[in-house]
C-alpha cells in the first residue's frame, strides 16, 4: 500500500524546477558520500544542504531523527502555543480531508521539533519508523537534508524528494515545506511540511505548503491585531485617570500601539536606551514576568499596567508619573506599582429592578464569605460583580482572575497550583507559585469554571476542602486562605448530569448562586450604560459628550444586545469615533442591526467584527484614503490600522479566487 504524509511544521517548502532521473540522483548521492563530489545533476539548494549536513557530521546511515522527552515536548509546545493555535484550523481540516488519503499533516517549532501530527492513521504509523512524530527533531543538524530542516536552515520554501535526503533511511519519503514568519517581525516561527512516500510525489505540494504557511501567518496577524485592540481599549477605558500624565501603550513584543510625541520625548529624556526601532526594549528582550522589574529599573517613577487576555500577557501601558521613591530594607529602590482600587457595588451601573435585586443579593453574599457562583450570558458583567464582592470586605487582599477555558489544557495545573524546581524541563530554578497561592488572603476568581478539565477538578476540590495546595512536582503542603467566586455561562447542573463536571465540586463552589440579568432585561439601564461609556470614550478622545436623539434612544432600548454590556461598550466607542460631535447622534449613525424596529439576534463575534470593519472603512473613506488621518480619528495606532486592512485583504483573496 502506498502511504503518503502531509506535514505542517515551522519550516519552509521548495521544489526543483528540473529533476534528475532516479538513477542519476542515486549515483550523485553515492558519489557525494564516498568522494565528496557535488554533481551538477543535483539542485544547488540540495547540494548546499548536503554540505551543511556533512559539516554537522551526519552519518548517511543514521536511521531516525532524535526524539525529545515528553517533558521537553511539553516545554516546547508551551513556548509555541500561538503557533499551535494558529495552525489548528489547518490541522482540523487535515483530520477530515486526509482521513483516507494515506497522508498526514505535521506542525513543528523553529528548531524542527514536531508539535502536532494529523491525518491518516496509517501515514502517522509509518512515520514512527523514522520518528516523524510528535517530539521528533527534524533540523539538518540532527537528521541531515530534509524539507523541514532545510527550509528552516535556508529560510525559504523547499521540496526534497527521495534520494535528495541525506540519510538513506529517510529516502523513501518526498517532502515539501515552507517557513512560517511572524506577520510584523518577519522572523521565522516555524514551517509547514507536506511529506509522503516517494511514489506519491506531487510538485503541487510545494504550493500547498506555501499556502498553508500564509494561512497560519494570516491567523497570527488577526490575533496580533486583536490583542493590540484589547490593549488600546484598556488604555481608552482608563485614559481619564491619566489626563495629566504621559502614557504609552505597547504590544507583547514591545511595539508601540499608542503614544504622543510628548510622551516619546519624555521617555527618551528619562532613559534613551528604553526605546529603539519603535519598540520598548525591556519588553522585547524580557519575559513578561520580568516587565515590571525591568521597566522599574530603567524608568524610576513610572508605573506599568500589564494587560492580559485569558491569563496571558498581551501588552501594557506605561504611565510616566513624576519620579517617586519607595524605601525598601533601609535603601531606596525604584518603585513600579499601581494597584487598582477595589471595585465597589456602587460602581455597578444600573437602576433597573433586575439589576438592583442582583446587586443587593451579591452584597449579602459578599458579607458571608461563602463561595459564590455567578451565572449569566457572555458580556453581562460577571467579573464586575466578582470584583465588587472582592472589594466589599476590607482589607480585601489580592484579586486573582483565572480563565479556566483560556488556559491550555497541559498548562492549567501548573498555572493554578504552581510547580516545584525541576518539575519539568524549562521550569524556573526556584519553582513558581500558582494562582491559588497568589490569591492567599484575597479572592480567587475562576472564570469559565465549566471548562476546567475533569481530572483537575479533584485537585481544586482538595484545596477548597483542606485549605492547602500542593505544587506540581512537590510534596509540601502550603496553607492558603482565600475566598472563591466562580463564573460560568453554562448550566453547570446539566454538566454534572452529563458527567462533565464533578458533583461534589459543584456543591462546593455553588453554595451561593447569583444569576446576572442580561442587558435586554434591564430596560432603561441600556441608556444609562450607553451614556456612561460614550461619556468616558469622549473624555479619552478629548471630545464633547455626545447627545442621542429620541429615535436613537428608542432603537437602543429595542435592540436585543446579544453581546450584552460588552457589545454596548463597543457601539459607544464606535459612535464617539465616527460621528460629528457638533450634532446629536441620529438613527443613521447606528449599525444596521440596531436601526431596525426590534431586537435582532445575531452572532456576537460576527456582529462585533462587522461593526469594527464598518467603522474603520468609514474613517478611511472620510479621510480620503489618508491612513494616518483615519487612524488618528479612530484613536488607534497607524500600525493597528495597517494590520486590520492587510488581514481583510488576505481574508478576501481566497474568496475572490474561488469566485
Amino acid at each position: 500500500m502506498t502511504v503518503s504524509t502531509i506535514a505542517i511544521t515551522t519550516s519552509g517548502v521548495s521544489c526543483a524546477s528540473s529533476t534528475p532521473t532516479a538513477q542519476e540522483l542515486k549515483r550523485a548521492w553515492e558519489s557525494f558520500h564516498q568522494e565528496g563530489v557535488a554533481s551538477p545533476a543535483v539542485r544547488p539548494a540540495v547540494i548546499a544542504s548536503w554540505q551543511r549536513s556533512r559539516a554537522h557530521r551526519i552519518a548517511a546511515s543514521r536511521a531516525e531523527a532524535p526524539l525529545v522527552s515528553e517533558a521537553e515536548l511539553h516545554r516546547r509546545r508551551q513556548q509555541n502555543l500561538r503557533l499551535v493555535h494558529a495552525g489548528r484550523p489547518a490541522m482540523d481540516e487535515a483530520r477530515a480531508l486526509l482521513a483516507d488519503a494515506h497522508s498526514m499533516l505535521i506542525l513543528t517549532d523553529p528548531s524542527g521539533t514536531i508539535l502536532e501530527t494529523e491525518g491518516d492513521a496509517r501515514a502517522v504509523d509509518t512515520g514512527l519508523a523514522v520518528k516523524l512524530q510528535r517530539g521528533g527533531v527534524w533540523q539538518e543538524a540532527e537528521i541531515g537534508t530534509n524539507a523541514i530542516g532545510t527550509a528552516l536552515a535556508a529560510g525559504k520554501p523547499v521540496q526534497i524528494h527521495g534520494d535528495e535526503h541525506f540519510c538513506a533511511a529517510v529516502q523513501r519519503w518526498t517532502c515539501a515545506a515552507a517557513p512560517v514568519r511572524h506577520p510584523t517581525e518577519n522572523n521565522v516561527l516555524g514551517a509547514v511540511d507536506i511529506s509522503g512516500s516517494t511514489d506519491t510525489f506531487n510538485p503541487q505540494n510545494l504550493a500547498h505548503a506555501v499556502a498553508l504557511a500564509h494561512q497560519i501567518e494570516a491567523v497570527l496577524a488577526r490575533r496580533i491585531a486583536l490583542e493590540q485592540d484589547l490593549v488600546l481599549r484598556h488604555f481608552l477605558n482608563k485614559r481619564s485617570l491619566w489626563l495629566s500624565e504621559e502614557v504609552i501603550a505597547f504590544s507583547r513584543t514591545g511595539a508601540l500601539i499608542f503614544s504622543t510625541d510628548r510622551a516619546l520625548k519624555e521617555l527618551v529624556r528619562r532613559n534613551d536606551t528604553v526605546l529603539a526601532g519603535g519598540r520598548l526594549m525591556p519588553v522585547r528582550e524580557s519575559d513578561p514576568s520580568e516587565w515590571v522589574q525591568r521597566m522599574g529599573e530603567l524608568l524610576p517613577g513610572a508605573s506599568l499596567e500589564i494587560v492580559r487576555e485569558e491569563g496571558e500577557e498581551i501588552g501594557g501601558v506605561v504611565v510616566l508619573h513624576a519620579p517617586r521613591r519607595l524605601r525598601t530594607s533601609g535603601r531606596e529602590a525604584p518603585h513600579l506599582a499601581s494597584p487598582e482600587a477595589p471595585t465597589g457595588f456602587e460602581d455597578i451601573i444600573g437602576e433597573s429592578p433586575a439589576l438592583i435585586a442582583a446587586r443587593e443579593k451579591a452584597r449579602r453574599m459578599a458579607e458571608s464569605g461563602v463561595p459564590v457562583l455567578l451565572e449569566g450570558e457572555t458580556g453581562v458583567g460577571k467579573e464586575v460583580f466578582a470584583r465588587a464582592i472582592h472589594g466589599a470586605r476590607l482589607p480585601c487582599g489580592p484579586f486573582v482572575p483565572v480563565n479556566c477555558g483560556g488556559l491550555p489544557r497541559d498548562l492549567i495545573a501548573s498555572e493554578l497550583f504552581g510547580y516545584e524546581k525541576g518539575a519539568f524541563t524549562g521550569a524556573d530554578a526556584g519553582g513558581r507559585a500558582g494562582k491559588v497561592e497568589a490569591a492567599n488572603g484575597g479572592l480567587l476568581c475562576l472564570d469559565e469554571i465549566g471548562e476546567m478539565p475533569l481530572e483537575l477538578q479533584s485537585y481544586l476540590l482538595r484545596v477548597l476542602e483542606d485549605g492547602v495546595v500542593y505544587r506540581v512536582g512537590g510534596h509540601a503542603a502550603r496553607r492558603v486562605e482565600l475566598r472563591l467566586v466562580s463564573m460560568t455561562n453554562r448550566d453547570l447542573s446539566a454538566e454534572v448530569s452529563a458527567g462533565r463536571f464533578r458533583r461534589d465540586l459543584y456543591y462546593r463552589i455553588a453554595a451561593l448562586r447569583l444569576a446576572i440579568p442580561p442587558l435586554r432585561e434591564r430596560g432603561d439601564d441600556i441608556l444609562l450604560l450607553m451614556e456612561h461609556y460614550a461619556r468616558r470614550s469622549a473624555l479619552a478622545a478629548g471630545r464633547p459628550t455626545p447627545r442621542f436623539s429620541g429615535p436613537v434612544r428608542d432603537a437602543l432600548k429595542a435592540h436585543a444586545w446579544p453581546g450584552n454590556v460588552r457589545e454596548l461598550r463597543n457601539v459607544a466607542d464606535m459612535l464617539v469615533a465616527m460621528t460629528d460631535p457638533a450634532r446629536p447622534i441620529e438613527l443613521d449613525d447606528l449599525p444596521a442591526d440596531i436601526r431596525g424596529p426590534g431586537a435582532m439576534p445575531v452572532d456576537e463575534g460576527n456582529d462585533l467584527k462587522s461593526l469594527e470593519r464598518s467603522a474603520i472603512l468609514a474613517a478611511v473613506e472620510a479621510s480620503g484614503g489618508n491612513l494616518s488621518k483615519a487612524a488618528k480619528s479612530l484613536g488607534i495606532a497607524r500600525s493597528t490600522l495597517y494590520l486590520r486592512l492587510a488581514a481583510w485583504e488576505r481574508d478576501s483573496a481566497p474568496r475572490e479566487r474561488r469566485q
